[in-house]
């Protein structure tokens, strides 16, 4: 594991930052997470963040299609298959970013919906 980005209770208030902007509980919660932890398995994840193992499963498979988080084999201990190990896909501000441009977005969109209205009634 690498070094804390942030306190738990600073993670905690990441998360819920993350949820206030629209970010489903449970991804938030998996990428503050990841953010400390640097890399984690599932089990790790469900452990750290008090999820269910279904809850993580989907979060995870849901984080790696929207390309925030990607997994990597880790070494093999005994026999069997090695553990997905899963870590953020790009740094936080990266994160962050993103998440900025789709509010800007969406703001945009809003008010060019409010200028048509305004156009309308003003007709």
């Amino acid at each position: 594991m690498t070094e804390r980005t942030f306190e738990k209770q600073d993670g905690e208030e990441f998360a819920l930052i993350l949820q206030s902007l629209g970010m489903q509980r449970s991804e938030a919660m998996i990428i503050a997470y990841l953010a400390n932890a640097g890399e984690a398995t599932s089990r790790e994840i469900e452990e750290g963040t008090s999820l269910s193992q279904s809850e993580v499963s989907t979060k995870i498979r849901d984080l790696r299609g929207e390309e925030l988080i990607e997994e990597r084999r880790g070494d093999i201990r005994g026999k069997g298959r090695p553990p997905a190990l899963y870590s953020l896909k790009a740094p936080l501000s990266d994160i962050i970013r993103r998440i900025e441009d789709e509010k800007q977005m969406e703001h945009a969109v809003a008010m060019a919906k409010i200028r048509k209205l305004r156009g309308l009634v003003l007709s």
